[in-house]
């Protein structure tokens, strides 16, 4: 893998800008993208890695911003509705056309997410701080490489199934929850030419993204998801001549 990625962390940074919770800012004095961002140049340090915001013009995903993106982390909660379509429409084009997406913990809800997936994506779920074990069940793909199973998160929000998505085209990561609750935490899915890869763990009430293990899951996904030499247009209708490949 070429570590000389051009990786964006976006994060609609509402949690932030209103402090809540109000333990927030002790966690993540840098937002929350601040400290995925973070994160990741320990694994890439040659990558160009940057952040962006709701609040940003165009919300940070101007035309020119997701043409030079290599992978593009996305992490939303409770301002789904205020990402712009237009926007959502640009990056669902971005995907198709082969940038990596790699999709944290709420935004199964995110208008890209569900776009891009094209079912519900709803779930059960309960915040009262509950452990989560992520257990691997595909150690052989790139993105368990070196993740430890199960990883042992000892406070995370529960999410449990059914959630509704499609059949991923592959199941990595399964969690279990002190409640009882499963629920299939870490996915990969393939739309036109791109990658997506979707991972739950990661709620704004709990230092999650400072867990090492979680930190490792995220970096293999974002090599995985990354395709930078890929000529980046999305699928589209021809109409060539016959025997155009010369015999």
């Amino acid at each position: 893998m070429n570590t000389k990625l051009n990786i964006l962390v976006w994060n609609e940074g509402v949690h932030e800008l209103n402090n809540e919770p109000a333990s927030i800012k002790e966690m993540y004095p840098n937002g929350m993208h601040g400290a995925i961002a973070e994160s990741l140049r320990a694994f890439y340090p040659d990558a160009t890695i940057s952040t962006a915001t709701l609040a940003d013009p165009e919300h940070g995903l101007s035309e020119e911003t997701l043409a030079g993106t290599d992978v593009l982390l996305w992490w939303g909660h409770i301002a789904h509705d205020q990402v712009a379509d237009e926007v959502a429409e640009r990056v669902q084009r971005h995907v198709l056309g082969g940038m990596g997406l790699v999709a944290l913990h709420s935004a199964h809800f995110a208008k890209i997410f569900t776009k891009l997936l094209g079912t519900t994506c709803s779930l059960k779920w309960r915040n009262e701080g509950e452990r989560e074990l992520v257990w691997t069940v595909k150690p052989s793909h790139p993105i368990a490489a070196g993740v430890d199973s199960p990883i042992v998160i000892p406070e995370q929000e529960m999410y449990g199934e059914l959630f509704d998505i499609p059949e991923p085209d592959d199941l990595i990561f399964i969690s279990s929850f002190a409640g009882g609750e499963v629920f299939r935490s870490g996915v990969t899915f393939s739309r036109g030419k791109g990658r997506i890869f979707y991972f739950s763990p990661g709620d704004q009430e709990y230092p999650v993204y400072h867990h090492p293990q979680v930190q490792r899951v995220i970096s293999n996904g974002v090599g995985w998801v990354a395709q930078p030499q890929l000529h980046r247009q999305q699928p589209e209708v021809t109409n060539p001549a016959r025997e155009f490949f010369p015999a």
